[in-house]
């Protein structure tokens, strides 16, 4: 399990962090007529809409996702009952089956939680998670990353429009995007107001929000158990995320001084078996990055049994990323 747990991403989102298949997707989209490329500056909040539902859109159809009968599914759609929007923004919530420990959020609101996290935490754990996710969403910070992740990717060189309208993103620019993503962090401040905002917004809609520090003990204890050392280079690599003990204090006095119970917290019975969803699926994956430790074996199509070597396409995590 270690190999799998120190996939670990803190943030994207929440974005929570992973690699795209760039090389997989070659076809591009766009259609012909395209006019002549427009300035940057003329990226309008309609454009950016479009290109946040092109881009889940893209993740949910190159990815395994579980489908309404799934124990992951209803697990998560039991968790987040009542979880209908934040700030205005509509919420969406959706599994992949893969094997990655991560989860992340986009600006539309769409929210996907992979299984092997979902195996790794406890119901109270993944609210934490999923609120601190939410925070970044309410704060603008996941709009403002998604933003110049675009401008410094798929649109570096400019927007294509046909008839005003913008073009939208071919494969390799939507592959370009997922990376651009997982290279950008947010700042301890972000990172910090995140966590306050996923208490509250779990304390407004009636969970413990002991949730939040819940997560982060969780977390912790994963680092651990994969060896990760305070002083190595991957704690280094992330040196912007807020201290997890010191996340995990300010979170506890919190719910302490708000007079919440600590939950039992245990873990659920374990999902050994997962139906095969028919959605499109990748034929193989990059089987290794400088920024993850250990070596995973490729992608392999499964059925009826849990992915070994399955990650996400357009997002691969980050090792140890902190949200």
């Amino acid at each position: 399990m270690r190999k799998s747990i120190y996939g670990v991403c803190m943030s994207a989102f929440l974005l929570l962090g992973t690699l795209p298949m760039k090389a997989q997707f070659n076809i591009g989209k766009a259609a012909g007529g395209a006019t002549k490329v427009l300035k940057a500056a003329t990226l309008t909040d309609a454009d950016m809409a479009k290109y946040v539902k092109e881009y889940i859109a893209w993740m949910d159809e190159h990815n395994h996702v579980c489908d309404a009968k799934s124990p992951y599914t209803k697990r998560l759609n039991r968790l987040t009952q009542g979880l209908t929007s934040v700030e205005g923004i509509p919420l969406n919530f959706k599994v992949y089956y893969v094997i990655d420990v991560n989860a992340f959020a986009c600006p539309d609101g769409s929210v996907r939680v992979f299984s092997s996290l979902m195996d790794a935490m406890t119901d109270d754990e993944l609210l934490g998670v999923i609120g601190h996710e939410l925070g970044h969403v309410a704060h603008k910070d996941s709009k403002k990353r998604f933003r110049t992740a675009l401008l410094t990717s798929a649109l570096k060189d400019g927007i294509s429009s046909t008839n005003g309208v913008a073009s939208s993103l071919s494969q390799s620019q939507l592959g370009d995007l997922g990376e651009a993503l997982l290279q950008a962090n947010y700042s301890q401040k972000q990172e910090s107001k995140a966590d306050a905002y996923g208490y509250d917004f779990l304390k407004e809609n009636d969970k413990n929000p002991w949730a939040m520090a819940l997560a982060f003990e969780r977390l912790k204890k994963l680092e651990e158990d994969a060896g990760v050392q305070k002083d190595s280079k991957w704690q280094r690599m992330f040196s912007s995320h807020p201290d997890l003990d010191k996340r995990i204090k300010t979170m506890s006095k919190r719910a302490e001084k708000d007079g919440f119970a600590r939950p039992e917290n245990k873990m659920p019975e374990r999902i050994v078996h997962e139906e095969p969803v028919t959605t499109k699926q990748t034929s193989n994956a990059q089987s290794s990055n400088k920024r993850t430790v250990g070596n995973r074996p490729a992608a392999k199509k499964n059925v009826g049994k849990k992915p070994v070597g399955k990650r996400p396409v357009g997002k691969r995590p980050a090792t140890t990323r902190r949200r």
